[in-house]
């Protein structure tokens, strides 16, 4: 399928697609098992310029948006959607202050992000804080020219790696949802510590750990846009980030099947390829249709977003379910096609099929998600 992508976001994807064949596909499974996080491989993308592709060309970033962080998000992810998370997970943690830092805010952090010097990460969730993000207990109170933040944010992606992190805390309990701030912190601040590093089923060469703050002191002009406007931070960010997670998904469904296909006819039994059998040819065609739809449905939102629109909570929410469910179903039946092969871990097809999964879970679950869908269909009916 042609999806006219400009000159600019072919050389893009085409860099991202060698950077997953030469220099991550090799590692992908020692660094799954190990547990290594990637910063040899950041390395190579800050040094190919990919690092800010969707940051302003003001602060040192290509000037692209949504599309140009999917399309990278994907080309990695075809080859480990865990290695893919060091850069889709920075551009979590640096779109609020893309979104709503002062001129001051995004003159001090971006370029580095760009540049890839520095990794960024979003602390939202929390033991009690998951799908209702309104259930945090991290508090954030003024003292004179300092904000002092208490508590603990769990499961988040590039703790302890990541340089720069926006998080958000409770600066006003009493005003529920609306009492939550947005800030800044930086790694290495007094009273800054993170907890212990997550031993997780899939995405294994992705740092998730926690955020612990202990009369953390910050100055108050790391305060993101307003007290009290933290939760719209969060919720805004989230919206325009999610379809990085469907480009992951988008990825690593793409690169199951490439590897089932690949076996297919590289597999005898009954003395001709197994690809010659029906029932494994409607398989992978199902894949493909699967694959092909996520990925319109996906590339569409990413282009209607950054074209401007004000709304679109469900647009998001629709490529994130719909490609994550994609990359589970293709996934096990990669697994299937390839049999008892496709369950030994010297297949990459096993680890796809464990990283998967996390797709239809973090940045909202994909019953949340679908709770989205449907009560922005009924607002929209009601508004006409």
């Amino acid at each position: 399928m042609d999806y006219f992508l400009t000159e600019e976001q072919q050389m893009i994807k085409e860099i991202a697609a060698r950077i997953a064949r030469e220099k991550i596909k090799p590692v992908a499974l020692k660094y799954d098992e190990e547990g290594i996080f990637p910063r040899d491989i950041v390395k190579i993308l800050a040094d190919s310029d990919l690092c800010g592709v969707y940051i302003e060309e003001e602060y040192g970033g290509f000037g692209g948006g949504i599309f140009e962080m999917a399309l990278v998000v994907e080309e990695l992810s075809k080859a480990c959607g865990g290695i893919a998370l060091s850069f889709a997970g920075t551009g979590l943690g640096a779109f609020p202050i893309i979104l709503f830092g002062t001129e001051e805010q995004k003159q001090k952090f971006l370029p580095d992000i760009a540049a890839g010097t520095k990794l960024a990460a979003f602390g939202l969730t929390e033991a009690n804080a998951g799908s209702d993000a309104a259930g945090i207990q991290t508090t954030a109170v003024l003292d004179g020219d300092e904000y002092i933040l208490n508590g603990t944010k769990q499961w988040i992606t590039n703790g302890g790696e990541a340089d720069v992190y926006t998080v958000i805390a409770c600066t006003n309990r009493e005003k529920g949802a609306r009492g939550f701030s947005a800030f800044i912190v930086e790694k290495g601040t007094p009273g800054f510590s993170f907890g212990k590093k997550e031993n997780k089923m899939g995405i294994r060469a992705s740092v998730t750990s926690e955020l612990v703050f202990e009369d953390c002191r910050i100055p108050k002009e790391n305060l993101l846009y307003r007290e009290g406007m933290g939760f719209i931070v969060a919720m805004k960010t989230l919206d325009r980030t999610r379809p990085g997670v469907a480009a992951q998904a988008l990825g690593i469904a793409q690169g199951a099947l490439d590897e089932a296909l690949k076996y297919s006819q590289e597999r005898e039994q009954f003395g001709k390829s197994i690809s010659s059998f029906q029932a494994v040819q409607h398989m992978l065609a199902d894949m493909a249709i699967q694959i092909e739809a996520a990925r319109a449905l996906v590339y569409q939102t990413c282009r209607y977003i950054d074209s401007g629109a004000k709304v679109f909570s469900k647009e998001s929410a629709m490529s994130k379910v719909f490609a994550s469910d994609t990359a589970m179903k293709v996934t096990i039946d990669a697994v299937q096609v390839m049999g008892g092969y496709g369950y030994m871990k010297e297949y990459p097809v096993e680890k796809m099929m464990r990283d998967a999964k996390i797709t239809q879970i973090y940045e909202g679950t994909n019953q949340i998600q679908r709770n989205v869908i449907a009560l922005e269909m009924i607002k929209e009916l009601k508004g006409k």
